[in-house]
C-alpha cells in the first residue's frame, strides 16, 4: 500500500470530515467520505488555499499546525464547521491534516439564545416605555379636557360679544391642537391596554397633511418651508392613523428644532414618501440641521437618551415601539450635504385587515 493509500485508509476510519493536503503546494492528497460529502460541492475542495477562500477564511495560514480552530460557514450546504489543523508526514511527504467538526447545532443554539435575549430586551423596553406612557396619559388627560372646555367657553363668549375674527380663528386653532392631543392620549391608553394598534387602510397623504397643518404656525415662526415629495399613486398603508400621525409629528418637530440655530436661508425640510425595494411604504423626514455624530446615531432610539438640553429622551423610543408594532422599522442616517434623515416603514394595506 502506498503512503497516500495508507493515509486515505486511516482517514476513512474517522467519522468526521478529514483530509490531508500537501504542505508545500496545498493539493489534496487524501480524504474520507464524510469530507467528500461535506465539501465536494465546492470547486476548491481539492486545494487547501482555494478551500479556505471559498469557506470565507481569509487567514490562509490557518492551514498549518498549532493554529486555533477557525469557525467557517459553508454557504453551499448552509452548515457551520470548526476547522482543526495538524501536521504530519507520510513516506517523507509533509502533510497538513484537516479535521472539520460540524458545529451547526451550536451556532443555531447561540442564534436562538441571542434572538430570545433580543426579544427580552425589546419587551423590557416596551414595558418601560409603556409604564411611562401610562403615567403621562393619566396625568395629561384631565388638563387637556379642561383646556378644551375653557376654549369652548371662550369661543362662546367671543361669539356672543362679536369679537374679532382673528381671536376666534386663534381659539379654533388652539382647540384643534388640544383635541388632537386628547386623541393621541386616548390612543396611547388603548395601545397600552390592548398591546395592539387599531389598524386599517390609511392614506399617507392625508396623514401627512394633518401633521403639516398642526405644525404650520411653528414652521412659519421658523421661516421654514416644508417640501412635500410623496410618490404619485402611493398605496394605502396598514396603520393606526393617530399613532402614525404622532410618529411623523415627532420626527418633523425634531427636524424643525434641529434647524433652530441654522440661518433661515440654509434651512430645508423635506418629507418623502415612496415604496422601497422590500415592498413597504417608506417615509423620510430630511432636515438641514447640524447632524449627529456616529456615536449619537447609535444611541438615538434608546430610552432616556437625548441630544436636547430639556429633553426626556422618550420620544424616539416611543416612536420606535409604535413603528415596530406596525411591523415596520424606524431608522436614522446622515443626509448628503449635511443634516439628518429620520424615516420609518409601514406595510401596504393591500390584502390586509
Amino acid at each position: 500500500m502506498t503512503a497516500d493509500g495508507a493515509v486515505a485508509a486511516l482517514l476513512e476510519a474517522i467519522p468526521v470530515p478529514c483530509a490531508a493536503f500537501a504542505r508545500g503546494d496545498g493539493r489534496l492528497l487524501a480524504s474520507n467520505s464524510p469530507y467528500r460529502d461535506a465539501f465536494s460541492g465546492l470547486p476548491g475542495h481539492v486545494h487547501r488555499t482555494r478551500l479556505l477562500a471559498e469557506l470565507g477564511d481569509d487567514d490562509h495560514d490557518s492551514g498549518s499546525g498549532g493554529a486555533a480552530p477557525r469557525e467557517v460557514h459553508a454557504a453551499h450546504s448552509n452548515r457551520w464547521y470548526a476547522l482543526h489543523w495538524g501536521e504530519s508526514d507520510a513516506g517523507g511527504e509533509p502533510l497538513s491534516l484537516l479535521t472539520a467538526v460540524d458545529i451547526s447545532a451550536r451556532i443555531e443554539a447561540l442564534d436562538s439564545h441571542r434572538s430570545r435575549q433580543e426579544k427580552l430586551l425589546f419587551t423590557s423596553r416596551l414595558m418601560s416605555v409603556g409604564e411611562m406612557a401610562a403615567m403621562l396619559a393619566h396625568e395629561l388627560n384631565q388638563p387637556l379636557a379642561a383646556i378644551v372646555n375653557y376654549l369652548n367657553g371662550s369661543l362662546r363668549l367671543v361669539d356672543q360679544a362679536g369679537g374679532p375674527v382673528q381671536v376666534e380663528r386663534a381659539l379654533l386653532a388652539a382647540r384643534t391642537q388640544a383635541e388632537h392631543a386628547a386623541a393621541v392620549i386616548s390612543r396611547v391608553r388603548e395601545f397600552i391596554r390592548a398591546r395592539e394598534p387599531r389598524r386599517d387602510a390609511r392614506d399617507l397623504a392625508q396623514i401627512t397633511g394633518t401633521v403639516l397643518e398642526l405644525l404650520r404656525l411653528e414652521a412659519d415662526r421658523q421661516q421654514l418651508r416644508i417640501e412635500l415629495a410623496l410618490a404619485p399613486d402611493l398605496p394605502a398603508v396598514y396603520a393606526d392613523r393617530v399613532m402614525v400621525e404622532q410618529v411623523l409629528l415627532n420626527l418633523v418637530k425634531n427636524a424643525i428644532e434641529a434647524m433652530r440655530e441654522v440661518p433661515a436661508a440654509k434651512r430645508g425640510l423635506r418629507i418623502e414618501g415612496r415604496v422601497n425595494l422590500d415592498g413597504e411604504v417608506e417615509v423620510r423626514v430630511c432636515d438641514r440641521g447640524e447632524g449627529l455624530s456616529a456615536e449619537q446615531g447609535q444611541q438615538l432610539f434608546s430610552p432616556f437618551f437625548t441630544t436636547k438640553s430639556d429633553g426626556l429622551g422618550i420620544g424616539l423610543a416611543i416612536c420606535r415601539s409604535i413603528i415596530e408594532y406596525h411591523e415596520g422599522r424606524l431608522f436614522f442616517e446622515p443626509r448628503d450635504g449635511g443634516g439628518s434623515v429620520f424615516g420609518f416603514t409601514l406595510p401596504i394595506a393591500d390584502g390586509r385587515g
